[in-house]
């Protein structure tokens, strides 16, 4: 079979060019991290491929501990990012907490209403989709479906925010070390992120 130079074959040139470039530019780094992590950070964000954390935040790796999901969905009853959570927070103790939204979100948009995604994504999008519901009346106020998307984004990472506050791992840190948590949107069509707030 032939390989496609767009495919697998291109992100394996793309390894040998990185790991080529890194270890001639910071030869210690590699190693470094061989020995373990310390992130100051853990970054909560989106599944979207336009929205590398690393990349538009320009860090190294070993800087950020991520977990992205479709949406940037934090819920209580997560099993996976409440593990990511745990470990970062509280193995790890990183310093901060950022969840992340972004413009041009697909989630945010199919949650505007209630079409069937399937079995899957319908069930992953409900918390989206009741966010939606209880701030109908401010949605149907903005001028076009980019906005009331970009909108509900926002509103979602507020609401990822209070299940981040209310994990036990997360309210311990905060009170006994200072841990911090912020709410950020990177704007897809400017590559900007901005703050929404945090502790």
């Amino acid at each position: 079979m032939a390989s496609n130079p767009d495919g697998l074959e291109r992100l394996l040139q793309g390894n040998k060019a990185f790991a080529n470039r890194f270890t001639a530019a910071e030869p210690e780094l590699l190693d470094k991290l061989s020995q373990g992590q310390s992130p100051e950070t853990l970054w909560l964000g989106c599944a979207d491929s336009r929205i590398p954390e690393t990349t538009v935040c320009d860090c190294k790796p070993g800087d950020i501990f991520v977990h992205r999901n479709i949406a940037n969905v934090i819920t209580p009853t997560d099993l996976n990012s409440s593990s990511v959570l745990a470990y970062s927070v509280g193995v790890l103790k990183v310093k901060r907490v950022i969840v992340c939204g972004h413009t041009k979100c697909g989630g945010a948009t199919a949650a505007l209403d209630d079409g069937d995604l399937g079995e899957t994504l319908n069930a992953w999008l409900g918390p989206v989709r009741e966010l939606r519901r209880k701030h109908q009346a401010e949605l149907e106020k903005l001028p076009s479906t980019d906005a009331r998307a970009n909108r509900l984004a926002e509103l979602n990472v507020v609401l990822s925010l209070e299940a981040v506050r209310q994990h036990p791992v997360v309210k311990e840190a905060m009170e006994t070390r200072g841990l911090t948590i912020h709410g950020i949107i990177y704007d897809v069509p400017t590559g900007q992120l901005r703050l929404l707030g945090g502790e």
